[in-house]
């Protein structure tokens, strides 16, 4: 049985190995020849198609013969390479997609309808791979090195990013995206699916209104963010409300809303953020509710004190064992 990438071509086939190497080499070329200093006066859309004009041309310098289709795909995954992320760009386009798993620079695997498939997504090498890594998390003042070789951020889209590289992944960087939709599943969405009946939504709602605190428990994937979200719907427009996150990622419909987001120590190991640091502060805050993405430490104690100390109505996520 023979493997196929994405545009159908068997992996391991000569066109397509010759294809890579081009790609890198118009790449290393275009790299040379960009003017930075211009690069930077402009913006969006007009820099990509500006650059576009120039990977044309570098095209045409090449001896390698490509019909249309090749020329086209070879000058978007330049420009992705360049601005975007590389391989993975064509998996955040695919709305099937929840979940995006990379096992080193040659696993790349992705969660559709709730089943594990291998892709056929690769990097050229961990250089490759972390180049990517640092891509993303840069955008958010996140860092990853070997003294610091684990990482949390949220991507553009909201998508939750997680990665971890040598020495303490072996095989290479391993990155695990979990995909948000830009438009969060709604009350309706849920009863469609079946996942709710109309009287669990009328209990839900009428605690929520009670203001009623509610921890949301389950296993990874299980869907509690999802819930989460759905759940915070019903909290009246008028209300002020204090999310507590490790990386943002709650959706949160009403206008009064204050994110919060833990940090990461520098490089010398100081500045740490944590989220029982945040609970305690958000207690100053004048919040309504208190809503924090996920328990996982010594903030249980503090958001279970909060809970009982008139902040009744507060919200959030434990992970079942």
């Amino acid at each position: 049985m023979s493997i196929r990438a994405l545009n159908g071509t068997r992996l391991g086939d000569p066109k397509q190995v010759g294809f890579e190497q081009l790609k890198q080499r118009i790449h290393a070329k275009l790299v040379d020849k960009l003017d930075m200093t211009r690069i930077s006066e402009l913006e969006g859309d007009v820099l990509r198609r500006e650059i576009r004009y120039v990977v044309e041309h570098l095209c045409d310098t090449e001896d390698t013969l490509l019909n249309r289709s090749e020329r086209e795909r070879l000058i978007d995954e330049v420009l992705d390479e360049t601005f975007g992320l590389g391989p993975l760009e064509a998996l955040l386009k695919d709305p099937s997609i929840s979940d995006i798993l990379i096992n080193g620079p040659k696993n790349v695997y992705v969660e559709r309808r709730g089943k594990l498939e291998k892709t056929n997504v690769t990097f050229r090498d961990n250089d490759h791979l972390l180049q990517i890594v640092d891509r993303i998390i840069s955008k958010v003042g996140r860092r990853v090195d070997e003294t610091c070789p684990m990482v949390d951020a949220r991507m553009p889209d909201g998508s939750r990013f997680n990665a971890i590289i040598p020495p303490l992944a072996l095989d290479g960087a391993a990155v695990s995206i979990r995909r948000f939709g830009t438009n969060p599943l709604k009350l309706e969405d849920l009863l469609n699916f079946k996942a709710f009946t109309p009287e669990m939504v009328m209990l839900l709602e009428g605690a929520i209104k009670a203001r009623l605190n509610i921890i949301v428990s389950g296993g990874t994937g299980s869907g509690k963010t999802t819930l989460l979200n759905t759940l915070s719907s019903f909290i009246p427009n008028t209300e002020r409300i204090v999310t507590i996150e490790d990386a943002a990622e709650l959706q949160l419909q009403q206008d009064h809303v204050v994110r919060l987001e833990t940090r990461p120590p520098n490089i010398e190991g100081r500045g740490a953020i944590t989220a029982r640091d945040l609970v305690r502060n958000a207690l100053r805050m004048r919040p309504e509710r208190i809503i924090i993405g996920e328990c996982r430490g010594a903030e249980a104690l503090d958001m279970l004190q909060a809970m009982n100390t008139g902040h009744e109505g507060s919200m959030t996520t434990l992970r079942s064992v």
